[in-house]
C-alpha cells in the first residue's frame, strides 16, 4: 500500500514538473509570435512566377485569406513545421512542379521550410499545410 501511494505521489510530481524542452503556456496555443510569410510558385521556382500571402496569428492578420481559420488549424497541429524524418522511406512519385516556402516566426521559433511534391512523403506534408497555400490544390494562386 505504501508503495503504491509513494508511486502516485512521484507520477503527480515528474508530470507537474517542466522540461526544459516542453511549451510554454504561450506557445501552447499555437498562435503565440506567429507570423508568416508564403511564397507560392504554382509552375515551380525555376518558372519565376510567384505568389506571396502574409499571415499574423494575435491579433490575426495578414494577407492570406482566411487568416482566423488558418490560424486556429496551426493552433491545434502539435507540430505543423517539422521536418521530415532522416530514416523514412518515401514512395517514389511526383506530384507536381508546385513549390512553396513558409518563412517567418512559429511559436516564437524562426523557421524556414519548403514545400514541394517530389515524393509521396513531401506530397503529403504540402497537402497537409496546404491551408496556408490558396490555390495549391489548383495548380495555381486563386
Amino acid at each position: 500500500m505504501r508503495v503504491a501511494v509513494l508511486i502516485a505521489v512521484v507520477a503527480a510530481a515528474v508530470g507537474c514538473g517542466t522540461s526544459a524542452g516542453a511549451p510554454t503556456p504561450a506557445s501552447t496555443s499555437g498562435t503565440s509570435t506567429t507570423s508568416l510569410t508564403v511564397t507560392y510558385w504554382a509552375q515551380g521556382a525555376a518558372q519565376g512566377v510567384s505568389s506571396k500571402w502574409t499571415l499574423r496569428c494575435v491579433p490575426t492578420g495578414g494577407t492570406l485569406p482566411r487568416a482566423a481559420a488558418a490560424c486556429r488549424k496551426l493552433a491545434g497541429m502539435k507540430a505543423p513545421f517539422a521536418p521530415l524524418p532522416a530514416d523514412v522511406i518515401c514512395t517514389d512519385q511526383y506530384g507536381g512542379p508546385q513549390v512553396a516556402v513558409v518563412a517567418g516566426t512559429f511559436r516564437g521559433k524562426r523557421l524556414w521550410v519548403k514545400l514541394q511534391n517530389r515524393n509521396g512523403c513531401e506530397i503529403a506534408r504540402f497537402k497537409r499545410l496546404s491551408f496556408l497555400v490558396p490555390g495549391f490544390g489548383s495548380g495555381g494562386p486563386a
